[in-house]
């Protein structure tokens, strides 16, 4: 198997079980494990967890990014774009009523550990907070762009955790349709003046 792929199968592995199990909690036995290949192997790729998480995250900023880009070429309109942020919630509700939202526990975990590549998880909060201040602002609220979309980030992540701890799908498409219907109302008194 050339070494790119190999390398690729084990960041992929490690990622869905940083977000399922924890970083902590996760060996290099588990990742070894899932992708099927020798400890010996492994280590010819990584020789720490900290190299491991440190490509996770790696992955998880490409990857937002590349959402985030979609999602400015695939929406009409800033509110349009807002929405499809929003509905990440509906869109992985089984998953986040299961491990939370992988950004959430990510970010939790390492600062309860104290861990050196916090802040790098941290930059996928700030990919979203200045993406959303962005939409914001074209959206005609320049002066509060940022309030809102921390507003919006941290009731996201309120609503991942409480569907978490309370397995309740209900209580998520509740949530994402009184956010759009804020959001709504913000698109409507932008349109006004």
């Amino acid at each position: 198997m050339p070494e790119k792929t190999t390398r690729d199968q084990i960041i992929k592995a490690a990622d869905q079980l940083f977000y399922q199990q924890g970083f902590e909690h996760t060996s290099f036995s588990d990742i070894a494990d899932a992708v099927r290949i020798s400890r010996g192997n492994f280590y010819h790729h990584f020789k720490s967890k900290d190299e491991i998480l440190d490509a996770v995250i790696d992955l998880r900023l490409t990857s937002t990014r590349q959402m985030l880009e979609r999602w400015d070429i695939e929406g009409e309109n800033p509110a349009d774009r807002i929405r499809r942020f929003i509905h990440i919630l509906l869109d992985n509700r089984a998953k986040i009523k299961r491990f939370g939202c992988p950004v959430g526990t990510l970010c939790t975990e390492l600062a309860k550990l104290g861990h050196p590549s916090q802040g790098g998880a941290n930059g996928l909060f700030t990919l979203f907070r200045t993406w959303l201040r962005q939409q914001f602002t074209l959206l005609g609220r320049k002066a509060d762009a940022d309030e809102l979309g921390m507003q919006l980030l941290a009731r996201s992540q309120g609503v991942a955790t409480l569907a978490s701890a309370f397995c309740d799908e209900k209580f998520i498409k509740q949530e994402v349709q009184q956010m759009c219907e804020w959001l709504n109302a913000l698109q409507a008194s932008a349109a006004r003046h």
